[in-house]
């Protein structure tokens, strides 16, 4: 198992700074191709990023929370070690994985903190000046609802949101022109902010 530790930096360890992107996708292959060792020899690489994803989500919840981002990214690495048959792409093909592995983590979290202190659900942070600060549990029973309407918009929002990706390399990784992630992610995220505040008052009203 890959030990993820904030001091690899410290030791001198491969960063994705420092490795071109096709080490990345050179390793993701090999790891297509059933060498298990390849995500140990990835993770050190991607890991700055992971845990900059990371400790951005993380940002706000409470003193005291529970969950650390060395600890996310750990639960990323964990799942994604039990994925098998991908065929890897590239390096945006795995955080696009990364990004979903990183909802399905933070909203699991958040769920089970909700229904043990019956509090309000975990906020977290996100670049975009609109969704500064957004209610976890209501963004994700809003993106279900949005999957049911347009599955493309959800890869958008989950690549920008929870990988922290550029309109660039979303457009890289759906293969899309960046005015179309553009168009498409301010259309989602004003789509998501309406459902969101529309959630709120129902929950107020009642």
């Amino acid at each position: 198992m890959c030990a993820v530790s904030d001091k690899r930096h410290d030791r001198g360890e491969p960063s994705e700074k420092d490795a071109a992107p096709e080490s990345v996708t050179r390793l993701l292959s090999e790891w297509s191709a059933g060498d298990r060792d390849a995500l140990n020899r990835l993770i050190p690489i991607v890991y700055g990023e992971l845990r900059r994803i990371a400790a951005g989500h993380l940002v706000h919840e409470r003193t005291g929370h529970t969950l650390q981002p060395t600890a996310l990214v750990h639960e990323v690495y964990l799942k994604l070690k039990d994925r098998r048959g991908i065929q890897w792409r590239d390096r945006g093909h795995f955080y696009a994985i990364a990004a979903r592995s990183m909802r399905q983590i933070l909203v699991d979290n958040a769920r089970r903190k909700h229904a043990a202190k019956r509090q309000v659900s975990e906020v977290i942070e996100t670049e975009s000046s609109e969704m500064s600060r957004v209610d976890l549990l209501a963004l994700d029973a809003a993106l279900d609802r949005l999957a049911a309407l347009d599955p493309s918009q959800i890869r958008i929002v989950e690549l920008r949101f929870f990988a922290g990706l550029s309109i660039a390399d979303t457009a890289t990784v759906l293969e899309i022109s960046p005015a179309t992630v553009k168009r498409e992610w301010d259309l989602a995220k004003a789509w998501l902010l309406r459902e969101i505040e529309r959630g709120a008052a129902k929950a107020s009203n009642t």
